[in-house]
């Protein structure tokens, strides 16, 4: 296959690929130090890389893409459990680390291979043929299309992680499709905090820059400061998660600099979880910019997105991506008629950006998947006229069978989060006699000493949406449960 970076060897080498913080390298330094870890772990089955949020990981990762090295990314986070449980399921020969970075015990039997950045070190060419002048090239850096580039653990919710095994076709085929639809180019600087052990972080936020020939910026740690200053610094693209969106919004009012910054982006992308539709009014009100939504998923990648020149329609995550076939099936497989805006099916998606599947579970990957091909991703959608495509949840904790309908969560959290004493807002359900399951409300009050009442809150609801999506229940929160990513985990709220 092509090169995944070709901006590595296009004479691009003054320009700034990489900065963390003060700490920066250009495309000739990235190329040097990535070939250094290159050279280092050629021949390796896979590599763990200790995925802080700092340069080391992304030459570390790059370096083993170009040697033709899987690359297992490692959750600095995670427990021991967790993490003894990845590596023995992975089985890397070796973790690559930022030097003086403490490893944890589950760690301590590996290779440990220190990342310089300012290593030096021809560089191999990842599609199998040295530079003029370079060293010997691994004898594995002519990596086939199909060959893994990452094995990405997903959260277990019903066991323990599963390693879903991403192939180099899936890395270019998803960074190419996102460039088509949000015009992506070599001018284009990005600026993100998001981890780097994540698909999100890591293939959109890193692999996604350097394979545009562009440069990224990454904050360490989310500050509406950071974005301020990179953005007034000439970064063109932001990429955040709803938590730090709603963060954004949240201090807009009293941050005429922020919103002056914002409205000077080319582009303000949220993912990982849907941007509740009083965010994005809020962040466009006071900037004029519009966020957009694109949707999807480690074993995917990404699936559709609202396109820089489309219609950045709040509360949908736009059109499948070029390369991408999309479809939305009943409960016994069967394709949902038509798109009307209205009926609720379960996403499937078919293309060139699908994992192969997940490490040493034939049974998991073979439940993944129909007879002809397609991936049952669990999320639950209904899809417009025109292709845009509205997530309303999680087939397991977001779609709620109450009186006869399918209800999406997703819809009802809107709803709640557009009234004004509703700070944060879940919506789950539990069985119910009459009903089959009750809507139930989890809130977070914007004053905890005045929360609102649940029948003016299920007024509320039934007002914008129908009676029949009305909550039941409302129960009171101090703060909503969240992974790392700002998702709700949903599955940790108990009912009383």
């Amino acid at each position: 296959m092509s090169s995944l970076f070709p901006a590595l060897r296009s004479g691009r080498g003054e320009q700034v690929a990489l900065r963390f913080g003060d700490r920066s390298l250009t495309y000739a330094e990235l190329g040097a130090a990535a070939g250094a870890v290159a050279s280092r772990v050629a021949g390796a089955g896979r590599v763990a890389v200790w995925a802080t949020p700092a340069l080391e990981t992304a030459v570390g990762v790059v370096g083993a893409l170009l040697a033709g090295v899987p690359v297992v990314p490692l959750n600095p986070k995670s427990g021991e459990k967790e993490l003894g449980h990845i590596l023995a399921d992975s089985a890397p020969s070796a973790v690559l680390a930022a030097p003086g970075d403490p490893l944890p015990a589950p760690l301590g039997g590996l290779t440990r291979l220190d990342i310089d950045p300012r290593g030096a070190g021809a560089v191999p060419d990842d599609a199998g043929a040295a530079p003029a002048g370079a060293g010997a090239v691994p004898d594995d850096a002519g990596a086939d299309d199909g060959d893994p580039a990452l094995v990405v653990y997903t959260s277990g919710t019903t066991g323990p992680p599963k390693g879903a095994v991403i192939p180099r076709r899936a890395l270019a085929a998803t960074l190419d499709a996102l460039a088509d639809a949000w015009q992506w180019t070599r001018a284009d600087v990005l600026v993100h905090g998001l981890p780097l052990f994540h698909v999100h972080g890591l293939v959109l936020g890193i692999l996604g820059p350097l394979r545009r020939g562009g440069s990224v910026r990454h904050l360490g740690r989310f500050s509406t400061e950071g974005i301020t200053r990179e953005l007034n610094d000439g970064a063109t693209m932001l990429f955040g998660v709803p938590t730090m969106y709603h963060r954004i919004a949240e201090a807009l009012p009293a941050d005429p600099d922020l919103a002056a910054a914002l409205g000077r982006a080319r582009l303000l992308v949220s993912g990982s979880a849907a941007l509740p539709v009083h965010d994005h009014q809020r962040i466009t009100a006071a900037t004029g910019q519009r966020v957009i939504e694109r949707y999807g998923m480690t074993e995917t990648l990404m699936n559709t997105s609202v396109r820089a020149d489309g219609e950045p329609r709040p509360g949908t995550v736009g059109v499948p991506l070029p390369g991408v076939e999309l479809r939305l099936v009943e409960d016994d497989g069967s394709p949902v008629p038509e798109c009307d805006g209205e009926t609720v099916g379960e996403i499937q998606v078919r293309g060139p950006s699908l994992f192969t599947g997940y490490l040493n579970r034939p049974d998991a990957t073979a439940a993944a998947f129909t007879e002809d091909g397609w991936f049952r991703t669990g999320d639950m959608a209904v899809r417009e006229p025109d292709g845009y495509v509205r997530l309303v949840g999680r087939k397991a904790t977001d779609l709620i069978k109450s009186g006869g309908y399918k209800i999406g969560a997703g819809e009802i959290e809107n709803a709640l989060l557009e009234h004004p004493g509703v700070r944060e807002a879940a919506v789950t359900g539990e069985p119910d006699a009459d009903l089959g399951e009750r809507i139930v409300a989890w809130i977070v009050p914007a004053d905890p000493e005045s929360p609102p009442d649940a029948g003016e809150l299920a007024d509320h609801v039934a007002r914008r949406l129908a009676p029949h999506k009305r909550p039941r229940v409302v129960r009171l929160l101090d703060a909503l449960p969240r992974n790392d990513m700002g998702k709700i985990m949903k599955r940790a709220l108990t009912h009383g």
